[in-house]
């Protein structure tokens, strides 16, 4: 699959969203490491999911995680915009849907497992579901089919 040229908004819309997650993710991650709670202030549940055997995957905070999923995002969709080699936007399309499946993951552990919400939390499942969408969006609007840029196979050539 080959990508056609992007529009820089829709790449400006993803490079934002990104740093939208980094900075969320990069402050949940400075807490952690300060040993404080960020303050809760429209739900109370922060506490609850960021001291829950949840928040750390073999002792690594899943702020820090998810800090570096964010800059690694951003940083391909920038590397694409200067040098527009579609691997880069490839593999930051690939990102961001395992970035929708954790989402969905530590969503479920919030809602149905620790049975609490996480403001900051919810914040970093909505900008990885946009990054989501977003990569949606550019498959769609963007991908030339590869039918298209292969040669027809004739019968006569399958004999």
């Amino acid at each position: 699959m080959q990508l056609r040229p992007l529009n820089k908004p829709i790449l400006i819309s993803f490079i934002v969203v990104s740093l939208l997650g980094f900075f969320d993710a990069v402050y949940l991650t400075i807490e952690h490491y300060l040993g404080r709670i960020p303050p809760c202030t429209v739900v109370s549940g922060c506490e609850s999911v960021l001291t829950s055997s949840y928040a750390t995957i073999l002792g690594i905070p899943v702020a820090l995680i998810g800090t570096i999923f964010y800059f690694t995002v951003f940083t391909l969709a920038m590397l694409y915009l200067d040098t527009k080699k579609d691997i880069l936007i490839k593999l930051g399309i690939l990102l961001s849907f395992c970035g929708l499946c954790a989402s969905i993951g530590f969503v479920y552990l919030q809602l149905f497992v620790i049975k609490a919400i996480c403001l900051y939390c919810m914040g970093s499942a909505i900008t990885s579901t946009l990054l989501f969408v977003f990569s949606a969006y550019i498959l769609k609007k963007y991908r030339i089919s590869e039918s298209s840029t292969q040669t027809p196979i004739s019968s006569e050539g399958l004999n």
